[in-house]
């Protein structure tokens, strides 16, 4: 905070306060109004593009300054608040203006989980709001999914085609309301409608019936997730074989039923995000729901609709000691974006859901279900989207304004704007024509929103991304950043460091600055630069990408580097390529690669516990999932210029009959002890004792928690991502921050970083 003097030197006089940050859309104006109205003072609140501004006076503007940040509405978050004097005015009465218009710079924050307040009028016969699916008010609902631009007010959201009958006018305007200037206050006079009655959603979820409902960021799929056949015909339907579906409760008490949680883990459940968050199952759903793991993702109701249908279902279809629990995953047919659309839901998942619920609110942005798990003691993210987006990343400086696209899977894109890096809800895969338009489209709403004119576009250094191909017909000066150095920079970017630091990437695919397939890499980052100290022992890739979709065949790859090619056959005699793949590996110009994610795949295809993938990082999530205890193997690795074999580690996976729990313990302890003495030669090496942990396979939590310790213990400091994903749902943050540093360097230069 700035000031303009002492406070007590400015009681008395007329105070005009700037507040940056999240207070647009979340009760600050109606929160100073009251404030003020608490010290007697007059004066104004508004938005402004840069945030709110505020005019004060009267004998206790100095208290007014001393509370403004230490009693803010839930919701918001306070950046700056600058205050200076200014000439004062004849004695007024203080009130709400209508909002300024300029360029923006202030933001709005993410949706909502309904609040308290709000859940108890949903259930209250004496309500207006009584049942009413679309209650809200200053402290929940939604916001960035229906915002179209700013400043955040109701003529710029998809509220504004329902007029306010006087009853919410006159909450609208009245101070005393938790609805006062609520832009998406509504109620069943005047507001959204559903398409269905509860009792109906309700009766066909307990038939064993696939329900879609339209939520804050797109539609859902729901049914009962204890009926194994109605799991196993919504597999069927969605082209879905083996991807865990996430599941919802009607409430915190109904998890015990289901999962083993810690107070971190039901803490993160129950926070206004309501993310999805992985726990420890005690298998008493449908088998369907996740097979193979050990984990099940598990969230809260998110809207006051999700909370009439549970209701309707624990009173009126009633379970022996049982709570209800649902699947609850997102209606996108093959892999593509969000449907957010009613028609075009309606014409879709005709095939898919037995009843379609829609309303006549619109989405204006989609924005997908968050993931996150407690690592140790700590939130870790999946995926980051409804509920977390578009809270920025504060930088450690200011930087120019920069658009970064990220890769080609989970994909985000990235916008600075000042000091803040906003990153995009998780956009998905862009190998679909309906996923790059999702994207053009997140590029285009996000530059709009933030109205921010980018100077330079960074991207990955493949030139077959569709992102690449997005950022080179931009017409834009642009930065090619290598994709893990992308990795090690996004985590970087959020704990404020510019380097010297090292970077542990074991990741899945980039391509390297040779042109190979990287993907176990060792780096030394140094402000927009860095330098490969060394990387995972090469292995071959036999099919090329085909391999990465079939373990069995990385397996062959181990058997055959350790010269057991004649076991290939005998041993994978089900795969009708397996008799082949010797010749393949004997011919010349197989492909190789240092991946982290293919070592995954090569152990669980040795233990036999996921010969085929279908779906990205399946064999790595079941290899975990047999984990009991991590072991380290005596003379597990080596270490030769840099390079880091676990061939010998390969060696005792490959003997016939071992267990897989035992192996799959074997393999996590002995990854994690190599990673951290492989770190701690560089940190000697170089002097370097800070590392940056990031990639794909850090969301493995035993690897990553068996590293970070041993990483402490080695007397090193490690960093891991917080606010992001070590994913590529990461990679645009260290593409901007990457192309920032690039562009603030002394005659910095275009070109590969």
């Amino acid at each position: 905070m700035t000031m303009g003097g002492e406070a007590t030197a400015l009681d008395g006089r007329r105070l005009r306060l700037h507040v940056r940050g999240a207070v647009q859309g979340v009760g600050f104006r109606p929160y100073v109004y009251g404030l003020a109205t608490r010290y007697r003072l007059g004066g104004f609140v508004a938005n402004d593009p840069h945030g709110v501004i505020i005019e004060v006076e009267g004998e206790r503007a100095s208290d007014f300054v001393a509370a403004l940040p230490l009693e803010k509405p839930p919701l918001a978050r306070i950046d700056e608040i600058s205050v200076h004097p200014v000439g004062a005015m004849a004695s007024e009465e203080f009130c709400i203006r209508a909002s300024k218009q300029g360029r923006v710079s202030t933001r709005i924050v993410a949706d909502a989980a309904t609040c308290p307040e709000c859940l108890s009028e949903l259930f209250d016969p004496a309500s207006r709001f009584h049942r009413y699916p679309f209650v809200n008010c200053t402290h929940c609902g939604p916001r960035y999914t229906i915002a179209e631009r700013l400043p955040y007010d109701r003529p710029t959201t998809a509220m504004k085609r329902f007029a306010m009958c006087k009853v919410c006018a006159d909450d609208y305007a009245d101070a005393r309301s938790r609805r006062f200037h609520a832009e998406a206050i509504a109620c069943p006079q005047c507001g959204p409608r559903l398409s269905h009655e509860i009792q109906d959603i309700a009766a066909a979820i307990a038939a064993g019936k696939i329900v879609a409902i339209k939520g804050l960021g797109g539609y859902q799929l729901i049914c009962d997730a204890r009926d194994e056949a109605a799991v196993q015909r919504l597999r069927q339907r969605k082209e879905r074989d083996q991807k865990p579906f996430a599941v919802m409760v009607g409430s915190v008490d109904a998890v015990a039923g289901i999962a083993d949680a810690d107070a971190a883990e039901l803490a993160l459940l129950e926070m206004a995000p309501r993310p999805i968050v992985l726990m420890t199952s005690r298998h008493r759903l449908a088998p369907a729901i996740a097979p193979g793991l050990s984990r099940i993702g598990i969230m809260l109701p998110v809207t006051p609709l999700h909370h009439l249908i549970f209701e309707a279902l624990n009173s009126v279809h009633k379970r022996a000691g049982e709570s209800w629990a649902t699947v609850a995953t997102s209606a996108n047919p093959g892999g593509e974006p969000l449907l957010l659309d009613n028609r075009e839901a309606e014409l879709r998942l005709a095939g898919i859901a037995d009843l379609i619920v829609t309303h006549d609110r619109d989405i204006v942005t989609r924005a997908d279900d968050s993931v996150a798990a407690v690592v140790a003691g700590r939130t870790r993210f999946i995926r980051r989207a409804r509920g977390y987006v578009p809270e920025p990343v504060r930088l450690a400086q200011t930087v120019p304004p920069i658009l970064a696209v990220g890769g080609a899977l989970k994909s985000t894109v990235t916008v600075t704007r000042g000091n803040e890096a906003f990153v995009s809800q998780h956009i998905g895969d862009l190998d679909t024509a309906e996923g790059v338009r999702f994207f053009e489209e997140t590029v285009g709403h996000l530059l709009s929103t933030l109205d921010v004119e980018p100077v330079v576009i960074a991207h990955d250094l493949h030139p077959n991304m569709a992102s690449t191909r997005f950022a080179e017909a931009s017409g834009k000066r642009l930065i090619a950043v290598q994709h893990h150095h992308a990795h090690a920079a996004s985590v970087m970017a959020e704990h404020g460091l510019t380097g010297p630091a090292l970077a542990l990437v074991l990741d899945g695919f980039g391509q390297g600055s040779d042109g190979g397939n990287w993907g176990g890499e060792l780096l030394l980052c140094q402000s927009a630069q860095f330098r490969r100290l060394g990387h995972l022992a090469p292995m071959m890739l036999p099919g090329g990408d085909r391999a990465a979709r079939e373990p069995w065949r990385m397996a062959a790859s181990v058997l055959h580097g350790l010269r057991r090619s004649d076991a290939i056959a005998t041993r994978f005699a089900a795969q009708p390529q397996a008799a082949r793949l010797c010749a393949m590996l004997e011919q010349p110009g197989v492909p190789v690669t240092t991946s982290a994610g293919r070592l995954f795949d090569a152990a669980a295809g040795l233990l036999g516990l996921c010969p085929v993938q279908s779906y990205e990082g399946e064999a790595a999530m079941k290899l975990e999932a047999h984990v009991r205890t991590p072991r380290i193997a005596k003379s597990g690795w080596t270490i030769e210029d840099g390079v880091l074999s676990l061939f010998p580690l390969l060696a005792r996976l490959a003997a016939e009959g071992i267990d897989p729990v035992d192996g799959a313990g074997l393999f996590h302890g002995t990854l994690a002890a190599a990673c951290v003495d492989w770190i701690g030669r560089a940190a000697r090496e170089t002097g370097i004792t800070t590392v940056a942990l990031s990639g794909g396979c850090f969301l493995n939590a035993i690897l990553s928690s068996e590293i970070e310790r041993g990483c402490i213990a080695a007397g090193l400091s490690p960093l891991l991502p917080r606010q992001m994903p070590p994913n590529d749902g990461g990679l645009s943050l260290g593409q901007a921050w990457i192309a920032a540093l690039k562009l603030l360097e002394p005659q910095g230069q275009e070109g590969t970083a």
